[in-house]
């Protein structure tokens, strides 16, 4: 952990300066400006537009009684690239550019639901456990200690 923070707060500030420095010194000091509010203003712009259709499509899938995992993940990944792309910086923009693109996010978002575990009660089973600890309110009531209830639901509309 101490890594990723270490890289978020040192290392890609230095880079993005160093950048920023680089093409100032080659295009001059408005233009740079200039490049790095209008990549933050088309950026904000997509991200908003991609995150409105994400919303619906989340809202579709779970009037349909669905699990919209993968627009969770998208969300996810269009918040962090609506993030790095308000931040300043060319490289940064470049990371949030390549994550508005929705091939990349697709790939991005089978790699995660790959050491994704979905809940046994999505996927259409519950299991229920009983404790062990006998409650003093609880004296009539018949224990199935160290049982397993399994059962199935059917959603019918």
């Amino acid at each position: 952990m101490f890594r990723v923070l270490f890289l978020l707060f040192i290392i890609i500030p230095i880079i993005e300066i160093t950048v920023l420095m680089q093409v100032g010194s080659w295009l001059g000091l408005w233009p740079t400006i200039g490049i790095v509010i209008l990549t933050a203003w088309v950026g904000a712009k997509y991200v908003k537009q991609q995150g409105v259709a994400t919303l619906q499509s989340v809202q579709e899938k779970m009037a349909k009684g669905q699990m919209p995992s993968d627009e969770i993940v998208e969300g996810m990944l269009l918040l962090i690239a609506g993030i790095v792309l308000v931040t300043p910086g060319f490289v940064t923009d470049i990371f949030g550019l390549v994550l508005l693109l929705p091939a990349t996010r697709k790939g991005i978002i089978k790699t995660v639901q790959k050491h994704i575990v979905v809940n046994g009660v999505a996927s259409g089973s519950a299991h229920f456990h009983q404790s062990s600890v006998n409650h003093p309110f609880e004296q009539n009531i018949d224990h199935h200690q160290g049982k397993t209830l399994d059962g199935e639901y059917e959603r019918k509309e």
